[in-house]
């Protein structure tokens, strides 16, 4: 009730300040259509436009040259449910309501009514909203079904709601809106349950999730764009799952890479897992590129803003070698870590005729600029409560009037609690959080934070704990839990390799 009464409050104040003259952001005649799309583990150093030399992405490789390759950009967390909840709602991990994966308890990681969302912001501007792919931030639970996508701004939905649901790429169903659509795939339980979900994997597979969520966005596309009668522009998030890995499938028979073929590396000599890591990859790009050409095909390429991004860093889960593909680039760690590996993930920006093209940007920014990217562009106020940035100066090339954050911050609940701050080029890293030895490095000459610089800096340790003590407020639902995670790096670990 509350998130409905906050929506119609935002709708009524652009509509105020419309009539009156107030001065709200304008950025063009006509809103843009908006398409965010999220991999799921993607690394930094997966794409070739970011430095892979053996998995084929070219048509993201593309979209870089067409558009802005951002090198500073992170996501919301380290791990799915924070990280989407930070780009849900605009708020950084010391705010937002979702701060983890929540185990056995689904009602934790679900969005409230009065947790306002980027769709809902743009519905309310008129926008016609769709998220097709994984949800993870609320499911089909006793007592409804409060925290699912169309609950949360968007007028449709098809894919995963539950996160554990989302590992198997040839589930029994999937959903849309909120029934369910059988699929012909049989699966059999392994292992965890999360909400009324059981993890598992298909014994028998036909129909591949991936392919059918692109479908589907595809559709999204050509539904708005037809109906001419009530023409408007269009979000769409598409949170696909590539290449996260099947972890029931992984501990049931050693490979977690589903794929229905492994295209272009079949030839190669490697282990099926590499083979099935590499073509969920580029079979993830092919889709990106039947995008893009729809978007020329319906003549709405110019009026549409694109962006690519990972929801965190990359995975070691799925029985592949790391090793072949370096998916972390020259940064350390990956997935669960608050170093650089885990939480900075490749952000590509195309939007012809606006941004620049073949444009590297160092802003620094994350996920949570979402929130007041959208609300500029449609010309509408954003909530209030949040830690956003607009992208749009960088997105048209007024970089002399680009706001920069005081400062980014994150925290991660699992192996016993983890906090890092980012200012300038300094970054530091607290585990456990709130008591724990503070690691501090400077990114400008250690972007593989290989040397603790703590000792040699203690007053701007001191600085960047303050800012770490004052991000974080107390959540009922979120403390630190497992066994605390040890601050020493591994052998080799940080050395810069790209």
């Amino acid at each position: 009730m509350i998130r409905h009464l906050l929506a119609r409050i935002f709708a009524l104040t652009a509509t105020i300040g419309a009539m009156s003259g107030a001065s709200l952001p304008t950025v063009a005649a006509e809103p843009p259509n908006i398409i965010f799309i999220m991999a799921d583990d993607l690394g930094y150093g997966d794409l070739g436009c970011y430095g892979q030399k053996v998995i084929q992405t070219p048509r993201l490789d593309r979209m870089a040259a067409e558009g802005i390759q951002f090198r500073n950009m992170y996501a919301g967390c380290t791990v799915c449910a924070p990280s989407r909840s930070v780009l849900m709602t605009g708020q950084h991990m010391g705010h937002t309501h979702v701060r983890g994966n929540a185990g056995s308890d689904m009602a934790i990681q679900t969005l409230r009514p009065e947790d306002v969302t980027v769709a809902e912001v743009l519905k309310q501007a008129g926008y016609k909203t769709g998220l097709y792919g994984k949800w993870g931030l609320g499911d089909e639970m006793e007592g409804g079904y409060e925290g699912v996508p169309t609950n949360q701004g968007f007028d449709e939905f098809f894919g995963y709601l539950s996160q554990l649901h989302a590992h198997n790429y040839y589930p029994e169903f999937l959903w849309r809106n909120r029934e369910k659509v059988p699929l012909r795939n049989e699966v059999t339980s392994h292992g965890r349950t999360l909400g009324t979900v059981k993890g598992g994997y298909a014994t028998k597979r036909i129909d591949y999730s991936h392919d059918l969520i692109m479908t589907e966005a595809l559709g999204f596309i050509d539904r708005v764009h037809s109906d001419r009668q009530n023409k408007r522009p269009f979000f769409l998030y598409l949170a696909l799952t590539i290449p996260h890995a099947n972890n029931e499938g992984t501990r049931a028979t050693g490979d977690g890479q589903e794929v229905p073929d492994y295209g272009i590396y079949a030839e190669e000599d490697w282990p099926n897992q590499d083979k099935g890591q590499a073509a969920m990859i580029t079979r993830m790009d092919t889709g990106i590129g039947t995008l893009f050409d729809k978007l020329t095909n319906l003549g709405i390429d110019e009026q549409t803003l694109v962006i690519f991004t990972s929801d965190n860093g990359h995975h070691d889960e799925g029985g592949h070698d790391t090793g072949r593909f370096d998916p972390n680039g020259p940064l350390r760690g990956g997935k669960r870590a608050l170093y650089e590996g885990g939480i900075r993930v490749p952000f590509i920006a195309r939007w012809p005729g606006t941004t620049p093209a073949d444009e590297v940007s160092d802003h620094i920014g994350y996920f949570g600029d979402l929130m007041a990217t959208a609300a500029e562009l449609a010309n509408v106020d954003p909530p209030d409560n949040i830690d956003s940035v607009s992208l749009v100066p960088t997105l048209t090339a007024n970089t002399e009037r680009q706001q920069e954050h005081e400062y980014l911050y994150w925290e991660f609940y699992e192996r016993g609690g983890k906090q890092a701050v980012r200012q300038g080029e300094w970054k530091a890293v607290r585990m456990p959080m709130h008591t724990g030895q503070t690691q501090l490095f400077n990114l400008g000459d250690d972007l593989g934070e290989a040397t603790d610089a703590a000792s040699a800096h203690p007053d701007i340790v001191k600085q960047l704990e303050v800012l770490m003590d004052t991000a974080h407020e107390d959540h009922p639902n979120w403390k630190p839990r497992g066994k605390t995670e040890s601050n020493q790096p591994e052998p080799g670990d940080g050395r810069p390799r790209f």
